[in-house]
């Protein structure tokens, strides 16, 4: 059956187009600096956003009216694999990412949850053998069940350690089965409330031999996708462990993980941690651990990860700025961890939110390659820092001075001049790019 009746697949139509079911910035066949927008952007549609929440939040049900609202258990289950490939061909995506509870309900056992996966993994695969649209990661939900409550790797209880070792083996089973591009770590409930009732040390060092036990794992069964850790810094738990890259940089780092894996960086969930989502960007880029995107913006009104669909083109251009530096994402993509409001409950409203967050990022792309291309940037910066090009900035970059030379050198200097930072002059250039590349677009 069709679940989306009303809507056609969606199109390039430019600009001037005023059919809302259409894209007037992105075109998946435009070329930009040698590849397709297609390649580049690697759109990437999430299962649990757009096919199993329901609108509901901590003040109310559901409000979301869905063609499959009326069924249940794996009826249910497969119902949103159809609809699910309905969207993904009428929006021509090439990924999808899933949670493995969001594509199958959990069992009374484990054993019985594994049939249900098997089940609707078949499905998928089934799917998938005539569809364009392939997994870009899966990953395990250990946040959500009561079990969960003081963590999954991080509890205090061994048992749900085990727990959780058999579901992330099998979600490494799963992406295999389904031939994934990545593999996903989303520590919800790894961290602590208070430390009154918290080892540390324990928690920490137990997560790292989880993150071991799943290396080894993968390797043993084959499974060669990039690992990939996904910082956020609360909600639900008050210190997470994945507070940030740098956070979670540091913790790789310790423990002689760096070479398994990357980060997936979430822009609502850098601006939780304080950053803006460009920094958490380059903090990736510069350590070569940039793995994939979460695309997604939050409402600076509003403390709590709202996930809305990214619109926010100063945003999308500063993030493609430094995907396109980092010379794209590999074998990562920009996935719409979003959902629509809970005011926006027809099914055709997440048609309207996709396009909305392809076009802001087709737009952010096209305004970065400029900036890139024109060096507007970069000339700036490497002024500003061209002291360290030559004379004693050079000698300290190349580590041939110390501090008894610096000191002397130090000791003849009468005057210390700088030069101004240009801040507002900066951004007036880069909406300038962005104002000259909208009206630039074939309208």
């Amino acid at each position: 059956m069709a679940y989306f009746e009303n809507v056609n697949k969606i199109q390039y139509e430019g600009a001037g187009s005023k059919n809302p079911l259409s894209f007037k910035y992105y075109n998946p066949e435009e070329v930009v600096n040698g590849k397709t927008m297609e390649e580049i952007l690697r759109f990437s549609v999430a299962y649990w956003h757009t096919f199993t929440a329901d609108g509901s939040d901590p003040f109310g049900v559901g409000t979301a009216i869905r063609p499959w609202n009326h069924l249940q258990g794996l009826d249910l289950a497969k119902a949103r694999v159809e609809a699910a490939f309905e969207l993904f061909e009428k929006l021509n995506v090439p990924f999808f990412c899933f949670h493995d509870v969001d594509i199958a309900p959990e069992g009374a056992t484990l054993k019985e949850t594994y049939q249900n996966l098997d089940t609707i993994v078949a499905m998928i695969k089934e799917y998938m053998s005539t569809s364009k649209t392939k997994l870009l990661w899966n990953t395990a939900n250990m946040f959500t069940h009561p079990r969960y409550v003081h963590g999954a790797a991080t509890s205090n209880n061994a048992d749900v350690f085990a727990y959780s070792a058999a579901k992330v083996k099998k979600g490494l089973e799963v992406g295999k089965e389904l031939g994934a591009e990545n593999y996903v770590f989303w520590g919800g409930r790894e961290g602590y409330e208070t430390l009154l009732n918290t080892n540390m040390k324990l928690e920490q060092d137990n997560l790292a031999r989880f993150f071991h036990m799943a290396v080894d794992y993968a390797k043993e069964i084959g499974f060669d996708a990039p690992f990939l850790i996904e910082p956020k810094p609360k909600e639900p738990t008050k210190h997470q462990y994945d507070f940030d890259v740098a956070t979670g940089l540091a913790f790789l780092q310790k423990y002689d993980l760096t070479d398994y894996f990357k980060f997936n960086i979430e822009a609502n969930h850098a601006t939780l941690a304080g950053h803006t989502f460009e920094h958490e960007l380059r903090t990736a880029r510069i350590n070569n651990m940039l793995g994939s995107v979460d695309a997604n913006q939050g409402d600076t009104l509003l403390g709590w990860d709202t996930d809305e669909f990214p619109t926010d083109l100063y945003s999308t251009t500063l993030a493609m700025y430094e995907i396109l530096k980092n010379g794209g994402l590999g074998k990562g993509g920009l996935n719409f961890d979003a959902k629509v409001r809970r005011g926006s409950f027809d099914a055709e409203d997440l048609f309207h939110a996709h396009i909305a967050g392809m076009d802001s990022f087709a737009i952010g792309l096209k305004v970065a390659n400029k900036l890139i291309e024109d060096k507007v940037l970069d000339d700036f910066v490497d002024q500003r820092y061209s002291s360290y090009s030559e004379g004693i900035g050079l000698d300290i970059v190349e580590g041939k001075t110390n501090f008894h030379q610096l000191e002397a050198y130090a000791l003849q200097l009468n005057e210390i001049k700088n030069e101004s930072g240009r801040q507002e002059r900066l951004k007036g250039l880069v909406n300038q790019y962005l104002l000259e590349t909208l009206a630039n677009v074939t309208v």
